[in-house]
């Protein structure tokens, strides 16, 4: 199974799909250019709608995670490599956005956490 998928989670089933296999992706164990299972085959697969994978494929490829390539299906991008050097580039941003305003180490990291959590509902 490409991925795990839990019926009774909490977390919505496209969430549930664009996450585990985001998360694959980043940590290399999707290399680029694997060819992903059709939307149909990895609905099949889950148990689980088909509109619901092909949304989670919608919001990977809108991230730059994935590509389409017509009939010939889904594949891990290239560009997906270069989001963990995005989410970097951000953060050292806001490290420097934080110092500038002279706020602490505790109270922006307290944003972030509180910006991810608010990501989550």
């Amino acid at each position: 199974m490409i991925i795990s998928f839990d019926s009774a989670s909490p977390v919505p089933p496209f969430e549930q799909v664009r996450s585990g296999l985001a998360t694959r992706i980043n940590d290399r164990s999707l290399p680029v250019g694997t060819k992903l299972p059709t939307v149909r085959a990895l609905a099949a697969e889950l148990g689980i709608a088909p509109n619901t994978v092909a949304r989670a494929y919608r919001e990977l490829e809108e991230a730059g995670l994935i590509e389409t390539r017509g009939r010939a299906g889904s594949f891990v991008a290239a560009a997906g490599d270069q989001s963990r050097r995005r989410a970097q580039q951000a953060a050292a941003g806001y490290a420097d956005l934080t110092r500038k305003l002279g706020l602490d180490d505790t109270e922006a990291l307290a944003i972030i956490r509180a910006a991810l959590d608010e990501g989550k509902g």
